[in-house]
């Protein structure tokens, strides 16, 4: 016996509701077949809203039961909560996984190889730069989050505007090979004073602290992996002086 399920979801000239389509899908994919009702225009929408009792749309009805909109359809199913909530690792740990690929892909296109100190030091300047776009998309977010932790950027906080700046910097002059000390002071610099702050605020203070690190609306945790990316810059620092 076939499953079915009937949805109402806005779609106008101006408007069709995400959750609308996320509703539906999830639907097919869970093997119904869907009667798909399209409310077209505001008026219409308010008016279904105001005979059902509800508040917002998509509401989608299975045997006659209305079960709600697209969080109440994946309880419904037992699929959890969607998209991101609470603190989660994975905004770093797709830059880092697409520096390490990049760095690899690079290195393969010149030399022929995959592992070396410079496929070491490609990572390294590529994740430099990728946390550095996250940072400087909105600064003014960022350094709201940075100068909370960040020792030199408490006492100027004009520090924490100009920080990601230098993280690009320092990661393009990598990628470039650019002299060694043009670049490495800057790196070494940053990640030492980063490196000092992220230990003091998790290690010491025990402070419970959002990572500005991807960003000043992240919900990364400041910890082991915020101090790993200012190792990252003195490492790299370090490996452009003395190889």
């Amino acid at each position: 016996m076939s499953k079915t399920a009937i949805i109402y979801r806005m779609v106008t000239d101006e408007h069709i509701c995400p959750y609308g389509l996320r509703s539906k899908d999830l639907l097919e994919r869970e093997g119904y077949k869907v009667e798909d009702n399209h409310l077209t225009s505001r008026e219409e929408t308010d008016q279904f809203k105001e005979k059902h009792g509800v508040k917002t749309t998509p509401q989608t009805f299975i045997d006659n039961e209305r079960i709600g909109g697209y969080d109440d359809l994946r309880e419904y199913f037992n699929k959890g909560q969607a998209g991101q909530t609470g603190t989660t690792y994975t905004p770093v740990i797709t830059i880092f996984s697409v520096a390490a690929l990049l760095a690899w892909a690079f290195q393969y296109s010149v030399s022929g190889e995959y592992l070396s100190i410079r496929t070491l030091m490609l990572f390294i300047a590529f994740s430099m730069t990728l946390l550095a776009v996250q940072k400087l998309k909105d600064l003014y977010s960022f350094t709201n989050s940075f100068i909370t932790y960040d020792l030199l950027a408490m006492k100027w906080i004009r520090y924490g505007y100009i920080y990601p700046f230098v993280e690009a910097f320092a990661g393009i002059g990598m990628v470039a090979q650019l002299p060694a000390m043009a670049i490495a002071p800057f790196s070494i610099f940053i990640g030492t004073v980063g490196a000092i702050s992220v230990f003091k605020a998790v290690y010491i203070d025990k402070r419970d602290l959002k990572c500005a690190c991807v960003g000043g609306d992240s919900n990364v945790p400041l910890g082991f992996v915020s101090l790993s990316e200012n190792l990252f810059m003195i490492v790299g620092g370090l490996i452009m002086l003395f190889t």
